[in-house]
């Protein structure tokens, strides 16, 4: 049963409502809170007995749940923020190695669970120090950045790129077998030698290595990093 907006009540106790209860009212109607007569049907409190103090304790009662809503609004968006932030590398628009390590859990999980082939491409910069310490750090975050944007421009949105370390990347393929896995390496790997980065209008040459496999079901985190980096270094020697 609904019961009529507060302000439509008639008679000696709606005349002798406080001030601070029509205030609290107003309060809460222009915060998008139940009224209060609505909410005196769920508390099972009659009309008749809708005194002027009643309605005082309801409308502070109220007005403490308003309080306490939007407080844990806040603080559900502010962990939102901290869980974001902690996924997130500290220069490039991409997840951490904190972030990678978890999402390649959950892509080996996934793979083992349904049977549906998941790879991962690692990527070693070579000779980034040589970048920093011939023409310094600002340009070498601006390599770090054009490898970055190169990447991300060109995987799919259920894929994921990461940045593992200093100068390494890791990208995670979700329905990608072996021979997709190599195929889409070498895309990246033409894609990044077709445009290279610059700083101050100087064009920086950059060379890397990289290597593809595709996740065994079973298999942890760790021993997948591993392979991952035998297979980089299988390239950097075969080349």
């Amino acid at each position: 049963m609904k019961v009529d907006r507060l302000n439509t009540l008639r008679g000696p106790r709606a005349v002798g409502a406080s001030a601070y209860a029509r205030q609290a009212e107003a309060a809460a109607q222009a915060q998008g809170v139940v009224p209060v007569a609505a909410s005196a049907s769920v508390l099972g409190i009659p009309e008749s007995e809708f005194t002027p103090r009643v309605r005082d304790a309801i409308m502070g009662l109220m007005a403490e749940v308003d309080s306490l809503r939007r407080e844990l609004t806040q603080m559900r968006a502010r962990v939102e923020e901290a869980e974001h932030t902690a996924d997130q590398d500290h220069l490039l628009p991409l997840l951490n190695r904190r972030a990678f390590v978890r999402e390649l859990t959950r892509y080996i999980a996934f793979a083992g669970r349904y049977g549906t082939p998941a790879s991962l491409i690692y990527f070693d910069l070579d000779g980034f120090k040589l970048v920093n310490d011939t023409y310094g750090h600002a340009a070498g975050d601006a390599v770090l950045q054009h490898f970055a944007e190169i990447l991300l421009a060109n995987v799919r949105d259920s894929d994921v790129v990461a940045r593992l370390g200093g100068d390494e990347f890791g990208v995670l393929l979700s329905h990608a077998n072996q021979d997709q896995a190599h195929k889409k390496a070498d895309l990246l790997a033409r894609c990044l030698n077709d445009s290279a980065a610059t700083w101050q209008g100087r064009s920086i040459p950059v060379s890397f290595s990289y290597g593809a496999f595709e996740l065994r079901s079973g298999e942890d985190a760790a021993s997948a990093m591993a392979r991952a980096d035998e297979a980089m270094y299988a390239h950097k020697r075969g080349r």
